[in-house]
């Protein structure tokens, strides 16, 4: 008789006692009716009477799948993104909404086609983190009534039409030659200046410019396959006059 009710007492302690982990919360139901929250811990549930649904608390990362939208500046592109958010009040995640999880996904799709209709392709391309927000921000306003906290969202990758890909790499390719132009044109100047400025050193002090060919001079002369040909300068012919006339 004493071991059958400590088998008894066993038996009711397993059926009543439910485990609640650290990372989750439990929502208890007595006679239907929402009564409160559990910890983590082991709670007792009297069956029949009571239910108690476990709520995972963690951080959910969940694949938004690739969408068909259309931007501001009517072009149709692809876009897929990952939005992080995690359940905040577990008793509204089960009170005010069927499925959260299935919620939150298809929020997501709706507001990131929404999202990417208000903004051309230039700045969805290279505002990405601001598009990101901004749907982040929406989705998190939507589901504050079910419990639900988004932490972030982040754009994927943006597909383009295949025309639209050749149209933007002739544009990128454009930009670089007009780079390469441009700084080609400043070295040019860069350049002049610097030729000028040393003419300028040169034709004022006596005796510099005829100093200058003949280092040229020796420098051309170290390799023996080259043929020199140069003009005399004229501040060595008007040394000559001078010494001349001196005469």
């Amino acid at each position: 008789m004493t071991y059958t009710i400590i088998i008894i007492v066993f038996v009711l302690i397993f059926i009543t006692l439910r485990q609640v982990n650290q990372y989750q919360r439990g929502v208890m139901f007595t006679m239907g009716r929402f009564t409160g929250i559990k910890n983590p811990g082991w709670r007792v549930v009297v069956p029949i009477f009571q239910q108690m649904r476990k709520v995972d608390m963690r951080v959910k990362a969940v694949d938004v799948p690739n969408q068909k939208a259309i931007t501001k500046d009517n072009i149709s592109v692809g876009v897929n993104a990952v939005i992080y958010y995690k359940v905040s009040d577990a008793d509204k995640a089960v009170l005010e909404v069927e499925d959260f999880f299935y919620a939150v996904s298809q929020l997501a799709q709706t507001t990131m086609r929404n999202v990417v209709g208000e903004v051309e392709l230039d700045d969805l391309l290279g505002q990405r983190e601001k598009v990101s927000e901004r749907i982040r921000s929406i989705v998190d306003a939507a589901s504050d009534a079910w419990g639900i906290k988004v932490d972030n969202v982040e754009l994927k990758d943006v597909a383009l039409p295949e025309d639209m890909e050749r149209t933007i790499a002739k544009q990128a390719e454009a930009e670089r030659e007009r780079r390469a132009v441009i700084i080609k044109a400043e070295g040019e100047v860069a350049a002049a200046e610097n030729m000028a400025k040393a003419a300028h050193i040169l034709a004022g002090s006596d005796g510099a410019l005829h100093l200058r060919t003949l280092q040229s001079i020796n420098d051309l002369s170290s390799d023996q396959s080259n043929t020199v040909i140069f003009a005399v300068p004229l501040e060595v012919l008007r040394a000559f006059e001078n010494i001349a006339g001196k005469k």
